[in-house]
Formats: structure tokens, C-alpha cells, sequence
């Protein structure tokens, strides 16, 4: 039997579905039906998808600070925050500049700058800002050492907050209790990274492109490495690189231009001087293949290849960012999933991306697959490069990556954090206060023949460093494979089965994500 409420809640969802296809919307007008939602309004511009929508990039101050430090700042006066950050020359890179073999300095005073100084213990630091309802953010990457302040605009939140901030970077005391602490925390780490492919694959991948140069070994150091480090050590870092003269300043929040810059000159003013990092050394890149195997019982095999890619100062940078979209970096648009997933079903993802950074950088792509697929799922993606390098670029794919990195544009400044994290690598990369309103004038600029020369320059399917993660590898025959493919009249004939592992995946399959780089400014165009 049919409850009398339920026939009631019935005819009343058959009513107001009626009502709704009864609704005109070309006769609906706000003023004169109050009651209407607003929204209905806002609906209406979906009858029109070609009214293109106008994003305006924020106006970017460059101040002139008297102590002669790079400060950049964006008015936002819709909440009453301000979010400062300072970026120095510091990251892992400058490790061995303290002391020779003793990678993870740069982190490790990250992780403790707020552990204590020599007026304030942790404890009374961290209510410090809890007082005020600040936030502190410290990191180290390998460029970069950042400094992250949020908390409000009023004086009397923003000076206390302020004052805690220049206590720990010129008082931090890095106390030898709190290093034997993160030892601890490390050997988890270090057991977790034992157990993660695609972590030893970024591990590996870096110390086999980067030899003997600083951006080698990982952010985080070793565990013997930081085994060995001092507080004084940590005190020596702190005095040569968290200086005024080598930092540049991002603000953005409730305040004018004329407060910005008194308070970019308080915080220049009340930090040691000091001076300038010196540039780092040139990596040198490979001349043919080199091919590393890490053993493991993993149900996939995993694979990262690349090469040295190019700086953050490049003219080609640009245009090598459209080409990275077009070949890993835009989901099932790019040519690696479409060549790996969709026509071979050989994995579930694939990816591809450029590093930029103070000296070049790297350029590499990533996967997993069932073991027995290793072989020809390499051949695919290294024909897949030869191909992108040697064949004409496809101008309709051109044109809609271009229009999608317009599109996402906006994001970089859709909050006043992403807005100070553009700013800081603004200031870092020594980029035009511009940038972020030329930025959509430089991509529109860019035409096929621009990105044809920039893959032909920086590209190189001939020198590729592989790290394959498997139970065993055949070195020879796979190196033979690539040699084969560079080589049109002895190559083989690429695999052409199109297998149902994506409607039917093998046990244990595991979805092969976008392998994350510790880079400078993950949040930076």
C-alpha cells in the first residue's frame, strides 16, 4: 500500500517539475519577480558560449626599497590579510657551499627555523602566532628557500606577527635536540621512499642527469648526510644565505603601495645584509643513452626518461611549456596518452614535464605498465619523441593547447596566495612587473614554427636517461630497441594491438600519477 504522504511528495516533485518547464526565461526580469534567485540571470549566459569572458591579471607594483631588495606587491583590498613572502637564494643547491658532502642543510634549517631562538622557545613561538591568528610557512626547494607569512592587516595582529619573523630568521638557534628529531623522522622517510617507485625513480633520475653537480642530490638530503650536520652549520647557512641582498620581497593584501613599501624596508632593514648568492656551475649533459635499473617486486614496471631540459631564463621557455602540453602534459589530449593508453592500452597514465630553474633544469616523461609490456610500451613513448621532434606540429592541436593554457590563466591569481607565490618567482627569475598582464600577449605571439624550433633545439630522443623500476631488465636489448628507432630502416614495426586494459585492468594494477618534482615554484607560470 502506497503511503498518502509519499503520493504527496510525488505530485509535489511532478508540480514543481511542470512549473520549471513552464518557466520563460526570455520574460523573467529581477526587478519585477523578487522572489526569482539571481542565478536564473547568470544562466542565461549560457545561451551565448561565444562571449568570450575578460580576466584582467592585477596590477603589479614594483617598490623602490632604499635597501635596494626586489619587492613586488599587488593591492587586494577585499580581505583585510596580508600575505608576505620572502625568497632567497638558498635552496638545497647552496648546500655544499656550507660544507662538502652535507646535502640537506637548506631543508633541515627549514624544518627548524621556528624550533627555537635565543629568547623564545618553540612553544612561546608557535602562540605567538596563534595570538594574532598568523600563519608561518618555511621551505626549502632547490633553487629556492621560502618564507611564508599570512595574518591579518590591523597593526595590531600584523606587528606582533611581523616582530616573530625577523626574531627567528636572524635568532633561530637550530638546537641539536631538535636535529636528532628529525633524524628520527628522516629514517621513516627514508624507508617510505624505499618503498615508493616512483620516489627512487626521481631519486635516481636526478643523481644520474646531474652527476657531481648541486641540484644532484635530493632537497631532502640522505640519511648519513644530515647525520652529520652541526648547529653550527645550520648558523653558518642561515648568516651567508638568509640576508637581505639575497632575497627579494612579494606582498599582496589590504594595504596601499605606500605602506607596502614602508613594510618591505622594515623587513629589508631588520635582516642581516649580507650578500648575493654567486651563480651556480653548469650541468653537462649527456651524448648518448644511459640506461639505470632499480630492482623491484612491484606487480608494474616503471619508467621515467628524459634529459637536461633548459633555465628559467630561456627565450624558448614559453614555447617549450605549449610543446609540454602537446606531448605529456595535457591529459588524454597529449600524444603520450594517446599513443600509450588509448591505442595500446599499454597504462593508465603517462606525463611529461619541463623543470625550469636557475641553470637548466630537466625535461622528462613517466609511466607505469604490466611487465611483460616494458619493452615495446619504451619503443612506443621514445617513437612517440622522435616523432614529435621530427614531424610537423599539428596546428589544430597547437591551437587548442595554446586556448586551454589561456583558459587556466586566471588561476595563477585567483587568490591572494597564488597571487605572492607568482610575485616571489617574479622577483626570484628577475621578471618584468608586467609579466602577468603581458603573459596571454606572449603565448598568443607564439605560432607553430616557434615551437617547431624550440622542440628541434632542447628535445633530444638520441641522449635519453632511463630509470626503469622492474624485477629485471634486459639493458642490451632495450638500448638496442632505441637505437633501432633512431634509425628508420632498422626499426621495427611499432606494436599496433589495441588491449582492453583500461575496461579490464590486471590484479593489483596501479594508477601511474604525474611523478611530482621537487621544483623551485610549483605554483609559478
Amino acid at each position: 500500500m502506497i503511503k498518502p504522504y509519499f503520493l504527496t511528495a510525488l505530485s509535489g516533485l511532478f508540480l514543481t517539475q511542470a512549473c520549471i518547464a513552464d518557466v520563460n526565461l526570455e520574460s523573467v526580469t529581477l526587478d519585477n519577480n523578487p522572489r526569482v534567485l539571481k542565478s536564473i540571470a547568470l544562466l542565461q549566459s549560457l545561451k551565448s558560449p561565444q562571449t568570450a569572458m575578460q580576466f584582467n591579471a592585477p596590477y603589479v607594483h614594483d617598490l623602490k626599497n632604499r635597501y635596494k631588495v626586489r619587492s613586488l606587491f599587488v593591492e587586494s583590498q577585499n580581505l583585510p590579510i596580508v600575505d608576505i613572502q620572502l625568497t632567497f637564494n638558498a635552496g638545497s643547491a647552496r648546500d655544499e657551499e656550507v660544507a662538502t658532502g652535507l646535502h640537506g642543510i637548506a631543508n633541515m634549517a627549514a624544518q627548524l627555523m621556528d624550533e627555537g631562538t635565543e629568547k623564545y622557545t618553540a612553544n612561546e613561538i608557535a602562540r605567538a602566532f596563534e595570538r594574532v591568528g598568523a600563519q608561518l610557512s618555511v621551505k626549502a626547494y632547490r633553487d629556492m628557500f621560502i618564507v611564508k607569512l599570512r595574518v591579518l592587516s590591523h597593526p595590531k595582529k600584523l606587528e606582533p606577527a611581523l616582530g616573530m619573523l625577523m626574531e627567528i630568521l636572524n635568532h633561530a638557534t637550530f638546537k641539536k635536540s631538535s636535529i636528532n628529531l628529525i633524524l628520527s623522522n628522516t629514517q621513516v622517510g627514508q624507508k617510505q621512499i624505499q618503498e615508493n617507485p616512483s620516489r627512487m625513480m626521481n631519486v635516481q633520475f636526478y643523481r644520474a642527469l646531474y652527476g657531481k653537480h648541486p641540484y644532484a642530490e635530493p632537497i631532502s638530503g640522505t640519511q648519513r648526510s644530515i647525520s652529520k650536520i652541526t648547529p653550527l652549520q645550520l648558523k653558518q647557512f642561515s648568516n651567508q644565505f638568509l640576508v637581505a641582498q639575497n632575497m627579494n620581497i612579494a606582498i599582496t593584501g589590504q594595504l596601499s603601495a605606500k605602506e607596502a613599501l614602508k613594510l618591505s624596508e622594515r623587513i629589508a632593514g631588520n635582516l642581516k645584509q649580507g650578500e648575493k648568492a654567486q651563480a651556480l656551475p653548469e650541468p653537462i649533459d649527456k651524448s648518448s643513452f644511459d640506461i639505470r635499473h632499480i630492482a623491484s617486486d612491484s606487480s608494474q614496471a616503471h619508467v621515467m626518461m628524459g634529459h637536461l631540459g633548459t633555465s628559467r631564463f630561456d627565450s624558448d621557455r614559453l614555447a617549450l611549456e605549449i610543446a609540454n602540453q602537446m606531448f605529456g602534459g595535457s591529459g588524454f589530449n597529449s600524444i603520450l596518452m594517446q599513443e600509450l593508453r588509448v591505442k595500446r592500452g599499454y597504462t593508465y597514465g603517462a606525463y611529461s614535464t619541463f623543470s625550469f630553474s636557475q641553470v637548466p633544469g630537466t625535461f622528462s616523461f613517466s609511466y607505469s605498465t604490466r611487465q611483460d609490456q616494458l619493452l615495446s610500451s619504451v619503443q612506443v613513448a621514445h617513437q612517440a619523441l622522435i616523432d614529435f621532434v621530427t614531424q610537423p606540429i599539428d596546428l589544430n592541436q597547437l591551437a587548442e593547447t595554446k586556448a586551454g593554457m589561456l583558459r587556466a590563466f586566471p588561476n595563477n591569481y585567483s587568490s591572494n596566495a597564488n597571487i605572492n607565490a607568482q610575485l616571489g618567482a617574479m622577483g626570484f627569475y628577475h621578471q618584468a612587473a608586467d609579466y602577468l598582464s603581458q603573459y596571454p600577449k606572449l603565448l598568443e605571439k607564439i605560432n607553430a614554427q616557434d615551437v617547431q624550433n624550440a622542440i628541434q633545439k632542447h628535445l633530444h630522443p638520441e641522449r635519453l636517461t632511463l630509470i626503469v623500476v622492474n624485477d629485471q631488465l634486459d639493458k642490451t636489448a632495450l638500448e638496442t630497441r632505441l637505437k633501432q628507432d633512431l634509425n628508420p630502416q632498422a626499426a621495427q614495426p611499432l606494436p599496433t594491438e589495441n588491449l582492453p586494459n583500461i575496461l579490464n585492468p590486471p590484479e593489483k594494477e596501479v594508477i601511474d600519477l604525474p611523478v611530482s618534482f621537487p621544483t623551485d615554484a610549483p605554483e609559478a607560470i
